[in-house]
C-alpha cells in the first residue's frame, strides 16, 4: 500500500515524487520486483505524468527502480552487491567519524543524543520499526553533524536505499532491541572519549548487516536478486524481476 506524505514548501512536483516513492520503496510498502504505474502514481500524487516521469528516471538512475520499454517499470530487487558496497562506505567513514566525535562531541551533543536513544527506545515497546529507521538515520546523521560533515553523510545517504530496505527488514522481522543497545554502547563510549572501542563498537555494529542478509535473503528470496556468478542468471532472474507485476499500486 502506498503511504501518501504530505508536500513540502518549495518542493517541486518531480522532487515529491521521487522522495514518496523513495520512502515507500525503503519501507517496503512498494516490493522489490513490483511493477508500478505511471498513471496510477500520477494520480494518487495528485500531479501530471510529467513529474512522475522524470521521477521514474532519477530513480533508475540510482538503480532504484527498472525501467523497460514496452513491458513497464519495476522497484528494483535488493542488489547484495550494492548493499555491500554501501555498508563499506558506511563502515570506513562513520569509523572517522566516531573517532573524531570523540574529540569534538559536548554536553549539548549528548544530551541529544540521549534524548535521539529514547525515542529509539519508545519505538521499540510499540513495534514501530519504521519509525526507528528515521531516529537511527537521525543518531548516525548527527554524530556527522556535530563533527561538521554533515555534508559527507548527506552524500552518503544518496546510495543507501537497497542497504537501507536490508535494515528495515531487520527491523521488522528480526531484533529492535539490538540495534538499540548498540547505539547505546557506541554513546557510552564515545561519552568516555574512548577512541578505540567506539571505532569497534561501530564497525561491529555496521557489520551485522552481513550476516542479517543472509538470513533475510534465504527468507524472502524473491526480494533479492541473485549473484551475477549463479548459473541460474539471466531469463531466470528477469523472471524473478516480474515475478510480481500483476500487483498493484494502492493508498493507504
Amino acid at each position: 500500500m502506498l503511504e501518501i506524505l504530505p508536500k513540502n514548501k518549495r518542493e517541486t512536483a518531480r522532487e515529491y515524487v521521487t522522495r514518496v516513492l523513495k520512502y515507500n520503496i525503503v519501507n517496503l510498502n512498494l516490493k522489490p520486483g513490483q511493477a508500478i504505474s505511471e498513471n496510477e502514481i500520477a494520480e494518487l500524487l495528485g500531479v501530471s505524468r510529467t513529474p512522475v516521469r522524470e521521477a521514474f528516471l532519477e530513480l533508475a538512475k540510482a538503480s532504484i527502480v527498472e525501467v523497460y520499454p514496452q513491458k513497464g517499470t519495476y522497484i528494483s530487487l535488493i542488489d547484495m552487491e550494492m548493499v555491500e558496497e554501501a555498508r563499506f562506505m558506511r563502515c570506513v567513514l562513520e569509523k572517522a567519524i566516531v573517532d573524531l566525535a570523540c574529540e569534538k562531541l559536548t554536553e549539548r551533543d549528548f544530551i541529544f543524543l540521549q534524548h535521539n536513544l529514547e525515542l529509539q527506545e519508545y519505538c521499540v515497546s510499540r513495534g514501530d520499526y519504521k519509525q526507528l529507521l528515521e531516529h537511527d538515520n537521525d543518531f548516525h546523521k548527527y554524530l556527522f553533524k556535530a563533527c561538521n560533515k554533515e555534508r559527507v553523510y548527506n552524500t552518503l545517504r544518496g546510495m543507501m536505499t537497497h542497504f537501507d530496505r536490508v535494515r528495515i527488514l531487520n527491523l521488522a522481522e528480526m531484533d529492535m532491541r539490538k540495534t538499540v543497545d548498540e547505539h547505546s554502547a557506541i554513546l557510552e563510549a564515545i561519552k568516555v572519549r574512548d577512541k578505540k572501542k567506539s571505532v569497534a563498537l561501530m564497525e561491529k555494529h555496521l557489520t551485522r548487516v552481513l550476516f542479517d542478509q543472509s538470513y533475510l535473503a534465504k527468507q524472502h528470496p524473491e526480494y533479492f536478486k541473485r549473484p551475477k556468478s549463479s548459473p541460474a542468471s539471466g531469463q531466470a532472474n528477469d523472471d524473478v524481476q516480474y515475478s510480481n507485476k500483476e500487483a498493484g499500486i494502492y493508498i493507504s
